[in-house]
C-alpha cells in the first residue's frame, strides 16, 4: 500500500470545485484511493459527497492511500493538486 501526506492549500478549503478536481483525478488512476484527515478514518476519494463531508479546511493535513499499479504516481499527482491553492487557479470551462 502506498501512502502520501498532503496539506490542503486552497484558501477556502476543499469546497465543491476543488473536491470535484480531486475526485476526477482519483477516478482517472484506475486504482482505489482513500483520503482522510491524519489519524481519522479515510473515505473513497472518488466520491465528491464523501470528500465534502470531511469538511477539510486550509491547512488540514490529510493522508492518501492507494494500492495497485500506478498508485505512487497517482498519489504524487493528487498530493500536488491538494497542495495547490485551487481558488487561485482559473476554472476551466
Amino acid at each position: 500500500m502506498t501512502r502520501r501526506r498532503a496539506t490542503i492549500a486552497t484558501a477556502s478549503g476543499l469546497h465543491a470545485r476543488p473536491a470535484a478536481l480531486v475526485t476526477q483525478l482519483a477516478a482517472s488512476g484506475g486504482v482505489p484511493v482513500l483520503l482522510g484527515r491524519v489519524g481519522q478514518p479515510p473515505v473513497d476519494a472518488t466520491s465528491i459527497l464523501m470528500l465534502m463531508g470531511l469538511r477539510l479546511e486550509h491547512g488540514d493535513e490529510v493522508e492518501l492511500t492507494a494500492e495497485g499499479e500506478g498508485a505512487e504516481r497517482l498519489l504524487a499527482e493528487l498530493g500536488a493538486l491538494l497542495e495547490t491553492d485551487l481558488d487561485a487557479v482559473p476554472a476551466s470551462r
